[in-house]
């Protein structure tokens, strides 16, 4: 097996989008399939809020000092998260078995996914307050339970994690796809989402440099793409070669039909036509 076919290719699916995804999109996936490992990274936002309701009520989600966004995680929360990822895996690995891709799931938290201390001081109610929240930033990933990559075989991840005191913790899944590629060895990371590219002053970017991408993401990205942009440059900084966010087939993404493409070269111009 060449070195390019024993490497993978790390996909997040963003949680609000794979209900829009539709056959053809993982008939395009299954072919890629086919000549590269898949690890695929899934989020739970949009199932998460269909199974409870209180899902979606402002106070599910906490900002910290710092002005991060994080979901207000408990053990029952983690349970949930754990009840929706699981009938989300069902249907994943069914999709691409159909298309002739063998598939296994894994959770992070058993053994592939580290995490450190999470932040303990949260705003509610215009005060910071201390509060137990069961998240944690990514310290590490041990590839040794993707121990079937090849060619026709994919890895379905739930990105949790455990912590040096033995919690399972929520942690981001744009940043453990970034800390998924860059210990496998992957050359790319696609981050599927909902939206065709990164808007800077509402015009699509075709391509951007990870230095002018952190730029953008301090100064002037919100919500959901200002986690994108961070996934991308820890991808980056630990030899991911290129991160490519958009709405489209994979393979689109990473033939530059489509999408935001980010490496660490510097473009002489970041705008639509670049």
């Amino acid at each position: 097996m060449s070195a390019d076919r024993a490497t993978p290719t790390v996909v997040k699916l963003g949680g609000s989008c794979l209900d829009d995804l539709d056959g053809t999109w993982w008939d395009d996936l299954a072919r890629l399939g086919r000549d590269r490992p898949l690890i695929l990274v899934h989020g739970w936002s949009k199932p998460l809020k269909k199974l409870d309701a209180r899902y979606s009520e402002p106070s599910a989600i906490l900002r910290d000092r710092y002005g991060n966004q994080s979901r207000w995680t408990t053990p029952e929360v983690i349970d949930d998260i754990k009840t929706v990822s699981a009938v989300l895996a069902e249907d994943v690995l069914a999709r691409l078995a159909s298309r002739g891709i063998t598939a296994e799931r894994l959770i992070g938290s058993d053994g592939l996914v580290g995490a450190g201390p999470g932040e303990r001081w949260w705003w509610r109610e215009k005060q910071l307050v201390e509060l137990e929240n069961l998240v944690g930033p990514i310290t590490g990933v041990d590839p040794a339970p993707l121990k079937n990559l090849r060619p026709g075989h994919a890895h379905l991840v739930t990105p949790l994690a455990r912590n040096a005191a033995g919690q399972e913790v929520n942690t981001d899944a744009d940043r453990a796809a970034a800390a998924i590629a860059g210990a496998t060895g992957a050359p790319d990371l696609v981050l599927v989402t909902d939206v065709g590219h990164l808007l800077i002053d509402d015009e699509p970017v075709r391509r951007i440099s990870a230095e002018d991408a952190a730029v953008f993401r301090d100064r002037g990205a919100k919500g959901g793409m200002r986690k994108k942009l961070r996934a991308a440059g820890e991808a980056l900084e630990r030899g991911v070669e290129r991160v490519v966010i958009g709405s489209a087939a994979v393979t689109e993404l990473l033939d530059g039909s489509t999408g935001t493409l980010i490496t660490q070269e510097r473009a002489t111009t970041a705008g639509a036509g670049a």
